[in-house]
């Protein structure tokens, strides 16, 4: 009962500081990416710091010094929202690569439109390859880092999901590192629930990998590899 009722405190207060924060992103309209994106993305810290103070989800992070000095791709576990604002925290400037409907959702999809992501319709095809290449070059000349979540979905821990090549390809074509990211998130912070349990989630930063002279397919099946191997040795959080 107590989880439920904290949850619920905490559904309610990230739901009033979303309207209030993105209306407030507006105004960062006239500014410089970078700057629109420093400012949204304190939205994202308060969540996360709403989430250890209210549910009691905490979190550890290993492997930042794992972490290159220049823009990269990070290939990213999806079991939950978590990873979506936490990334944020502990990570440079990123941007994402993300399904263009999201851009629509009011308020959120709003701000989410300033940050500078790379939004594609999944059912272009080619087109939509080609508009992550371009977008992609210009954000890594930018600055910024690209997240991208390669099972497309978020799924439940334990489940078996398929890697979509688009990031390691993407990376492939720019000569940008990739960084795989594991977590145990979805323990905690479950897809499809509204309960978010106490506890300490592990972010697991792994090697970089110089994707030169490696074709796309090889990349990613080297990426789910370590991340799935990683996940079994992260465990159940506690």
């Amino acid at each position: 009962m107590l989880t439920a009722l904290r949850s619920l405190l905490f559904v309610i207060l990230q739901a009033v500081l979303t309207v209030v924060w993105s209306l407030l992103s507006m105004f960062t309209l006239p500014l410089s990416p970078m700057a629109r994106y420093r400012f949204i993305s304190i939205w994202a810290r308060m969540v996360v710091w709403l989430a250890k103070w209210i549910c009691g989800v905490r979190y550890q992070v290993r492997g930042l010094e794992n972490l290159p000095a220049r823009p990269s791709v990070v290939l990213a576990k999806h079991q939950s929202a978590w990873e979506t604002l936490v990334l944020q925290v502990v990570l440079p400037p990123q941007v994402w690569v993300l399904k263009r409907s999201l851009l629509k959702v009011p308020f959120f999809g709003w701000a989410l439109a300033l940050t500078s992501p790379i939004a594609i319709d999944r059912a272009a095809g080619m087109r939509a390859l080609k508009q992550t290449l371009e977008q992609g070059r210009d954000r890594l000349a930018r600055g910024f880092w690209i997240v991208v979540y390669p099972e497309g979905h978020r799924h439940a821990p334990g489940a078996q999901t398929t890697y979509h090549v688009g990031g390691a390809w993407l990376a492939a074509q720019t000569g940008a590192p990739v960084v795989p990211v594991a977590h145990n998130a979805g323990y905690l912070w479950p897809r499809d629930s509204f309960l978010k349990r106490p506890g300490t989630i592990t972010l697991s930063i792994g090697p970089p990998i110089d994707p030169a002279g490696m074709k796309a397919e090889e990349l990613n099946a080297r990426v789910r590899a370590w991340i799935e191997e990683e996940v079994q040795r992260l465990g159940v959080p506690r």
